[in-house]
């Protein structure tokens, strides 16, 4: 293995976990106060997107909160396929999977993403957003013990009725402010999963890197609404950030989310310049 390769493992490595185990973790400071970015409105309006962001800064003390439509960030919404991180951890903590190696058998069937045609592992299972892997594992778990995952994490509003997938066609719902709860939880490695666990699906969550910075996010799309969830991590600290916006054009509106998340980002000084 090449120094540079080595030297960039290990930051990675580093980089994925808090030094503080779950049992050392020292007691939750009092929340900061939500401050409005009504400003943050351009970015919405430059690609004629409806939406809003939270975005959580917390690489000085003490850390800022700001919210763009703070009603609509309190407002629960199907989570789609950012579900998928709490997922993962519940087919881990199963013994579904073993690691991210392993192996997900293709069923044969021929879908519309041609990157689901094939055997998949928990890697590329989370990077193509392949919902019959996750399908599979709702069907593994039954429905009483995905209810007690996410009775335990506190996910949303927890609930598994309705149509499947649950959490895209289902009741399951959850707020921007929750989706933000649900990361430093688990950026600090507090959820009530191994640590080790929660470390790997922090590993496949990983989307682009720089010298000084990593990016851990999960899009999500229920045909009318599309996500994207996930932080920042600098030296001085993680940038946390949970957008939704309406999809009417569908396709065509994906792109919006990382756009208007990059730009409010960059506006922060917390996301890289071109």
């Amino acid at each position: 293995m090449s120094p540079t390769l080595r030297k960039r493992r290990q930051f990675l490595a580093a980089a994925s976990a808090p030094w503080a185990w779950p049992s050392q973790a020292a007691p939750a400071d009092p929340a900061p106060a939500v401050q409005p970015r009504p400003d943050w409105a351009r970015h919405f309006a430059e690609v004629q997107a409806r939406g809003t962001i939270v975005v959580v800064d917390a690489r000085a003390q003490p850390e800022t909160v700001w919210v763009h439509d703070a009603e609509r960030a309190a407002r629960r919404y199907s989570p789609a396929s950012t579900f998928k991180i709490p997922h993962s951890l519940f087919a881990l903590d199963a013994g579904l999977l073993r690691d991210e190696f392993q192996r997900i058998p293709w069923d044969g069937v021929q879908r519309d993403n041609p990157a689901w045609d094939r055997d998949q592992d928990l890697r590329s299972a989370m990077r193509a957003s392949t919902v019959w892997v996750y399908s599979r594992f709702a069907q593994q778990l039954g429905e009483a013990r995905e209810s007690a995952y996410l009775q335990q994490t506190g996910y949303g509003n927890a609930s598994v009725r309705g149509e499947q997938p649950f959490w895209v066609e289902g009741e399951l719902a959850i707020s921007a402010h929750e989706q933000i709860a649900f990361l430093r939880r688990l950026h600090r490695n507090e959820l009530p999963f191994r640590v080790e666990h929660q470390r790997l699906v922090k590993d496949v969550m990983v989307n682009e890197a720089g010298r000084d910075w990593i990016l851990r996010a999960k899009t999500g799309w229920t045909g009318q609404l599309g996500w994207w969830v996930g932080w920042v991590e600098w030296p001085a600290g993680p940038v946390f950030f949970a957008l939704n916006i309406d999809t009417p054009k569908r396709l065509a509106d994906l792109p919006q989310r990382q756009a208007i998340t990059r730009s409010i980002l960059r506006s922060i000084q917390a996301w890289p310049d071109p």
